[in-house]
């Protein structure tokens, strides 16, 4: 039995690893845009591939407000199961400091700036690992 890509002359000719990767890629891009809207503040992203199994990204946001930041989180949320993605883990709500939301490949961090500085993840996850560095 043929599928109706295949009556229509079409192949898949992607692997699975590349329709997976081109997925998370695609929601990565929704993620960004969401966060853009709802004026999220200092956005990085930081490309988990070899560093860590939790993820293919980390993105790392500020919110300028507890409310602003628990607004962040419940909008990215909504837009994430509107789109198809399901419902993301989100931990942190009850107070809005920092927020938390599992996107299956993407892991998303909202914080409000004073916090983000005090546990400063990017420079953890940023850091060049020893085996990075080659001695010349």
């Amino acid at each position: 039995m043929q599928t109706r890509s295949e009556e229509a002359g079409m192949t898949k000719s992607a692997s699975p690893a590349i329709s997976a990767k081109a997925e998370i890629d695609e929601q990565y891009n929704l993620v960004i845009e969401c966060l853009e809207d709802a004026k999220a503040e200092d956005i990085i992203t930081i490309d988990l591939e070899g560093k860590s199994s939790i993820g293919d990204y980390m993105i790392v946001a500020s919110g300028r407000s507890h409310r602003h930041v628990g607004a962040i989180a419940d909008r990215l949320g909504k837009h994430l199961r509107e789109h198809g993605y399901g419902r993301s883990r989100i931990e942190g709500q009850e107070n809005c400091d920092w927020v938390l939301l599992d996107a299956g490949g993407i892991i998303i961090h909202v914080f409000r700036p004073e916090v983000r500085e005090f546990y400063n993840i990017e420079k953890m996850w940023l850091a060049e690992r020893p085996e990075d560095t080659t001695e010349q």
